[in-house]
């Protein structure tokens, strides 16, 4: 840690560190638990079963009012009489991160890049899984859509937030897009998981309509958008740029170019916000000079927090 008045690591803002991610835990995690008299905790206790659960555990006879979905037709069929499949109750509920690696990313004007509060978004998101019983996994769309496997605990986070740190060091060469990423996570996920999705508007865009039907049919999908403030409400002047090789000027206050500079930045957020909540998806925005907690407060909102 840099002591008082010396200057910030060249790395600050533009890189994510292990260090400030574990730092967030104190965004997600409550400051203070239930309190507790001597015959347990004073309120009700939310039950550590998530929901039936889709591991088989065996199959038994029908009986009146078993889901007729789940008759085993199989052994049905075998010993003549109906048998219908149970399963194991889900004790622990699966929190997936899929996070883009688009280059658009890695730019920031405000506080740091979108990439880093991309990563820190992440790390809230782990430390709220934490928080709630559920295992933690991570998918990355670049770098031959690296895995982490689910685990639950301190060791899963920590396994989360070292990728996200490696994952959002540098631009990925061999970024394949969103879209394969959020396919190969509709066919890992089981009914009931939660799905944070971390995206540049552009690379969310590209993603097919049906991709992200099929991903929400059966889960919690929210898609957080990583924006910079220039990119939302650009100035009204004359905006050096440097490009490979050439240093330009975008005037900014000519109509044309803020139209151009609209259907670029603006439109792609305006539009997933319009079209995909009516996919069952939850669409919120993450500008790079916000609090990286700032996305959790619409969600404690409407469950009573």
């Amino acid at each position: 840690m840099a002591a008082p008045g010396s200057r910030l690591p060249a790395t600050e803002g533009i890189a994510p560190s292990l260090a400030e991610l574990i730092a967030l835990r104190r965004a997600a995690m409550p400051a203070r638990g239930p309190r507790r008299g001597r015959r347990g905790a004073s309120a009700r206790a939310i039950s550590a079963q998530r929901g039936r659960g889709m591991e088989y555990a065996e199959s038994r006879e029908y009986v009146a009012g078993d889901d007729a979905r789940h008759i085993d037709w199989k052994l049905s069929a075998r010993t003549g009489f109906t048998h219908t499949k149970t399963f194991q109750a889900e004790r622990e509920r699966l929190t997936l991160l899929v996070a883009d690696t688009a280059p658009a990313l890695y730019f920031g004007t405000r506080v740091r890049f979108k990439s880093v509060q991309a990563a820190r978004a992440g790390a809230v998101a782990a430390w709220s899984a934490l928080r709630d019983g559920d295992r933690v996994a991570a998918l990355c769309a670049g770098g031959g859509a690296a895995l982490v496997p689910p685990a639950g605990g301190m060791r899963g986070v920590l396994r989360v937030l070292d990728a996200l740190v490696r994952w959002y060091g540098a631009a990925a060469v061999d970024d394949a897009g969103l879209q394969p990423a959020l396919e190969r996570a509709a066919r890992l996920l089981h009914p009931g998981a939660r799905v944070l999705v971390l995206a540049d508007p552009g690379s969310a865009l590209a993603v097919a309509p049906a991709t992200w039907s099929a991903l929400s049919m059966h889960v919690d999908v929210r898609l957080l958008l990583l924006v910079d403030p220039l990119e939302m409400r650009p100035p009204r002047c004359v905006l050096p740029v440097l490009a490979p090789g050439a240093r330009m000027e975008l005037d900014l206050a000519a109509g044309a170019t803020r139209d151009a500079w609209h259907a670029a930045f603006v439109a792609p957020v305006e539009a997933l916000c319009r079209s995909l909540p009516g996919r069952r998806i939850q669409v919120q925005v993450l500008a790079s000079d916000d609090a990286s907690d700032a996305w959790l407060a619409p969600a404690a909102a409407r469950s009573g927090r």
